[in-house]
């Protein structure tokens, strides 16, 4: 019996334990699902037959400025609080369930001695705004010191630093953080488009600007907000998924643009593969989908402002994009 909770901050931790799930059951496993909002309601969505379980539940937002250095503040306690509940919950339901084996994409008190517990993470290496790189050091001993009550870690990418997806977040000069006693093994990214069968890719939703919206709120509508001024006058043909996977599957077109709240798998495959133009933030999650369809390199990646991981990502799959490029020019 195998327990799989993604945080629920945005949907990318979530998107990611997709083929997870696919591949515990293509295995033979039973599989329980477990975590809290929208995080909870997208796996049930992908596995209406499999059981779940309620977690403590997260409400973060990030700040409508360029910072977002106090609204992680503010969040600190709401996470050390669900954590404490999550790590309790969990010796309730081990005794439930009887699990052999708990899978965590980034629910930090998710772990027992009585179990195998895997902790999922691609920031090994926690980046901090400028101004704040001093503390780069504790930030990463403090993580550590959450990874290492589990019994291995999970990075989705791959080891070989020259492939990375999520460069100096989980490789520093090839070698993993210092200090671990978890075992950390690079598994590879992990995208819910992988072994899709490209003979049902939906086509129904085609145009030539793909936006993808995720994330906290109100950056999440702030974003939605200024791709439809950019495009109101435009005469491409925009679809905007905003990524509300809570709301009614409703249609609403303006002109040249239409708006979804979300769509399946089969038809972001399709959107994506027929754009001209995708824009999307720069979660890893999201990169990681890109990639699995190649796509990378038709994508605008947009981080959410004062989102130092997802600067620093946008600006390396920018920079490794020109470089393999500049490869095959050469």
């Amino acid at each position: 019996m195998v327990l799989v909770a993604p945080l629920n901050w945005g949907l990318g931790h979530a998107t990611r334990c997709i083929p997870l799930v696919r591949r515990f059951l293509s295995e033979g496993h039973r599989v329980v699902l477990g975590g809290d909002g929208d995080s909870l309601l997208l796996l049930r969505k992908h596995f209406p037959e499999l059981t779940t379980i309620p977690l403590a539940p997260l409400r973060l937002r990030y700040s409508k400025s360029r910072s977002q250095v106090w609204a992680m503040l503010r969040a600190l306690p709401q996470l050390i609080c669900s954590s404490m509940q999550d790590h309790r919950a969990l010796r309730r339901y081990r005794r439930q369930y009887g699990f052999d084996l708990v899978v965590s994409d980034n629910r930090l008190g998710l772990y027992t001695s009585r179990t195998r517990c895997v902790y999922i993470t691609h920031q090994l290496y926690i980046r901090l705004p400028r101004g704040w790189r001093w503390l780069e050091p504790l930030a990463h001993a403090l993580h550590a010191c959450i990874y290492n009550r589990y019994d291995e870690v999970w990075v989705p990418d791959f080891e070989d630093e020259t492939r990375s997806l999520s460069h100096a977040l989980s490789h520093r000069k090839g070698q993993p953080a210092k200090g671990q006693k978890a075992k950390i093994s690079f598994i590879g990214p992990l995208s819910r488009f992988q072994g899709m069968d490209a003979q049902a890719e939906d086509t129904r939703f085609r145009a030539s600007v793909v936006a993808v919206l995720s994330g906290l709120e109100p950056q999440r509508t702030l974003l939605e907000q200024e791709l439809i001024r950019r495009y109101r006058d435009s005469e491409e043909q925009v679809l905007i998924v905003q990524g509300l996977v809570g709301r009614p599957r409703t249609v609403v077109r303006h002109g040249n643009m239409t708006i979804v709240p979300s769509l399946s798998d089969n038809e972001m495959r399709g959107a994506l593969l027929h754009a001209q133009h995708i824009i999307a933030r720069s979660g890893y999650s999201t990169i990681m989908d890109l990639a699995a369809l190649g796509l990378l390199d038709r994508a605008e990646l947009i981080p959410t402002p004062g989102q130092t991981e997802q600067q620093y990502l946008a600006h390396a799959i920018v920079e490794a994009t020109y470089r393999r490029r500049d490869g095959r020019n050469g």
